[in-house]
Parts: structure tokens; sequence; C-alpha cells
């Protein structure tokens, strides 16, 4: 299978981390880099410059000593301020500029940005030129099915990016009005992977080697983008990888390596944000990781409580200790 190219970045395999807000900040993008993932997208940054110098925001800017190629997502649905937040992640050295019209969150959307721009094929238009032509970087589009199972123009979107320059489509088998909801569906990324001949990523419901090959060879598409499965999983990537190029399965990692990717994570996590934010946001890591050990939840209560970095290491090596005993 052919690895897919970016402009003129080649990705080294064709397993992408999806952008998340909230979850895909440096140290969770280096970890599912470091465990397999081909490219990771940044969480999303807003186009308003007034919360750029924010601390959420400079946190969400921050590539420093990053591996691998800095994909850096912006949102908002001003052509002019769209162009501007670009330059200015370039000049903060990111090498793609990702346009974000797939969040379908309420408060991106009414702002008209995210997968709201679906509506307006025009706007959508004068983002993307506005865009590519601000920046000498590849530029890349995330969008949904459409707005609504009435109104999939997904394949028109995609038509139009293709005609400004876009060099890589992602696209989520969803409406925005399906949110989350309902099972993800591939007929509209096929039938967009068959109309244009840019690289065409298919994202949703992907949570397992089968799943990401069924899909890839359904769709058509050149690659597949992972989200909320890898969320406490972020060796789902080099599983994806393995079976993809070789048709077995990895084994699962032992639970001595699950102990070893997650205090690496809290580690980073407690040193990127310092006293007291690595610690609040280290817990839904936690929970994402132990969801199958700790099935009754009593160790993750336990461990929200604590806000204190080094209280959440011990509290964590005591909890392994007693997982390997038994």
């Amino acid at each position: 299978m052919n690895t897919v190219r970016i402009g003129s970045y080649q990705l080294e395999n064709n397993v992408i981390v999806a952008p998340m807000a909230g979850i895909t900040d440096r140290p969770f993008r280096q970890l599912c880099r470091r465990l397999g993932a081909g490219l990771a997208v940044s969480e999303m940054l807003s186009s308003n410059p007034k919360v750029w110098k924010t601390e959420k925001s400079m946190n969400r800017m921050d590539h420093s000593g990053e591996s691998g190629i800095r994909a850096v997502q912006i949102a908002g649905a001003d052509p002019e301020l769209m162009a501007q937040a670009a330059q200015f992640n370039v000049a903060n050295g990111a090498q793609i500029i990702d346009i974000n019209m797939g969040c379908p969150a309420k408060k991106v959307n009414k702002k008209l940005a995210g997968s709201a721009l679906l509506q307006f094929p025009e706007l959508v238009e004068e983002i993307v030129d506005a865009v590519v032509n601000a920046v000498d970087i590849p530029v890349t589009l995330k969008i949904r099915t459409g707005w609504d199972q009435d109104n999939r123009n997904g394949v028109e979107i995609a038509r139009i990016a293709e005609r400004y320059g876009i060099a890589s489509l992602a696209v989520h088998g969803r409406t925005r009005a399906c949110m989350y909801k309902g099972e993800a569906e591939y007929d509209t990324i096929r039938d967009i992977k068959r109309s244009v001949s840019i690289p065409v990523v298919a994202n949703g419901d992907i949570t397992s080697p089968e799943k990401a090959k069924q899909v890839l060879d359904y769709t058509g598409a050149d690659a597949i983008m992972i989200g909320r499965a890898a969320q406490g999983r972020p060796w789902i990537f080099r599983e994806i990888d393995h079976y993809l190029r070789t048709g077995e399965h990895l084994q699962p990692p032992a639970i001595s390596e699950v102990r070893s990717i997650l205090m690496e994570h809290l580690d980073n996590l407690h040193a990127f944000y310092g006293e007291p934010m690595g610690a609040r946001i280290a817990r839904k890591h936690v929970s994402w990781y132990l969801q199958t050990h700790d099935s009754d939840g009593q160790f993750r209560r336990v461990f929200n409580a604590l806000d204190n970095p080094q209280a959440q290491v011990d509290a964590l090596k005591q909890y392994f200790k007693t997982l390997a005993a038994n």
C-alpha cells in the first residue's frame, strides 16, 4: 500500500491521529507518533487573534521539540482571519495547515465555524481560497459528509477543495446533525474519493485493525484517521499499521507496557501543563486507559480526587502493583 503524500510531505504510514479539542496536545501527539501514527494533527486553534495569547492557545500552539510533521488545525468563519491565523501558525513552526469544517460542537457552530460552514459552499470557497493563498505550505481540510441527512453535500465541498488547491481531505462519516450518534456511513466517503483526485482520509468509528482495512477497501480512501478509539489506547496506531502491512495481528500490550506508557504520558502532562492543570488534564486520560482494568470505576474515583502530581504518580504505581499481584 502506498503511503500518502500531503504536498511535499511523505507520511510514514496511512494512519493519522484526528485533531481532538482538549486531547491532541503535544504530549498526546508525541505518544501517538511514537506508537505508530504517521501524522498527528494538533487540536483546533481559533482564528480569532484576541485569544492567541491566552494560556490555552499558547499550550495548543506549543510544538517545541516535536518529532514528525507539525500539522496545525485552525477554525473560524472569516476568510481574512483564517488566512492570518494560517500565517501566524506557519511563523510558529506549522508545516501543514488543516482547516476545520468538521467539528459539530454547538459553541463552534454558533460562530458559523466547524461543520456549520458546510451549509454555505460559497463561504467554504472563500475560506479555502484565502488560506491556500496565504501560505506556501500544504493546506488540508477536514469535513463531515454534509449538514444533515437531507443535505449530504460532501462531494460538492470536496470538488471545491480540490479546485482551490487543498492538498488532502479528511471526511468524517457523519453529518453535522448526527454529532457522534448512530453509526458512521462510508458511502459518501466512497463517492467523494471517486469524484476527486486529491488524497482522501476516512474518519469515523474506526476502532480496530479489521475495521480500518474494511473502511479502506470499501471507500478506496488513501488513509484513515483515528479519533476517539485512540483515547486510552494510543497503541492502536501500531496495531492498525502492522495489520494493514502484514495482515497479522500484533499482540496487545502487556500490562507492564500499559503501565510504562501511562506513566510516561502522566509525567509529560505534568511537565507540559504544570500545576494544577497537569493533574486535572491527566484525570480523563487515566480514566480512559483504565476503563478495561478498573471496570467498577473504584480506583478512578479515588484518582479523580487527587490534584497533586506526585500523589497521582504514587497512586498509579500502587494501583499497578496491586494489579500485578492479582
